[in-house]
């Protein structure tokens, strides 16, 4: 026992793990030398590597109602009660409004005893918070790209549209715009009834500090109960270009 405790207290410690070099290994994994990235000023690298601020999905529950493109959109059933939205799935980062759609706006034949509203959801990524610095927006301006899938309703000639925006630090001043409505008339749809969007935003110069995503989808009362237009896989991603 003796014997033990000497050697105990005179063999060296075993040598700890050596936290890593975190600005290394974000290099290693994004290469931003070889890219001409400007680097942050005093940024914690290992916060930064964690974040992963690169190729991911910056939108919060991008698939709120649980539909999935690999199937066909699934139908309410006749005489469906109109239910608050939020009950329907996790819609955590999403603000939801409605909008009525006057009688006169819709064009679609035979549709006079229905009622129509866009139902609203948006969403502003604050791009600093997500991990991204001044110095890599302004001088090297990453590609911005924003996708979205939709259903083809066929409610009305127009079902859905896109509405994002490149917004300066004051949250407000738009930098940068992407409008888009669908179905197009010359267009099919990609999945199964669904139908896909997406826009890259580049080259869009200094002072970008949030994106604000919105898309509307349209609603309908009908006399054979509640329709609506769902929208699923929503994205929006920040990538290095090579």
């Amino acid at each position: 026992m003796a014997a033990q405790q000497l050697r105990a207290q005179t063999e060296p410690p075993s040598p700890r793990a050596q936290e890593p070099n975190w600005q290394q290994e974000f290099e290693r994994a994004w290469e931003l030398g070889r890219r001409g990235v400007p680097l942050p000023q005093d940024p914690d690298w290992k916060a930064l590597f964690q974040r992963k601020p690169f190729e991911r999905n910056l939108l919060q529950s991008p698939n709120p109602e649980g539909v999935n493109i690999s199937e066909p959109a699934p139908r309410l059933p006749p005489r469906s009660p109109q239910g608050q939205l939020e009950s329907l799935g996790n819609f955590s980062g999403w603000t939801i409004s409605t909008e009525e759609v006057p009688p006169q706006a819709d064009k679609k034949p035979g549709s006079k005893a229905q009622r129509f509203r866009w139902c609203i959801k948006e969403q502003q990524v604050d791009l600093l918070a997500e991990g991204l610095w001044e110095e890599l927006l302004d001088s090297y301006q990453p590609n911005i790209t924003v996708m979205d899938w939709y259903e083809d309703s066929q409610l009305a000639e127009v079902v859905y549209q896109l509405h994002v925006k490149l917004l300066a630090a004051d949250g407000q001043t738009a930098l940068g715009e992407f409008h888009h409505q669908g179905p197009e008339a010359a267009a099919v749809p990609e999945k199964k009834n669904w139908w896909h969007v997406s826009h890259v935003f580049h080259g869009y110069g200094p002072g970008v500090r949030y994106v604000h995503f919105q898309h509307r989808t349209l609603d309908a009362e009908t006399p054979g109960g509640f329709r609506c237009t769902r929208a699923t896989d929503s994205s929006v991603s920040v990538q290095l270009r090579d």
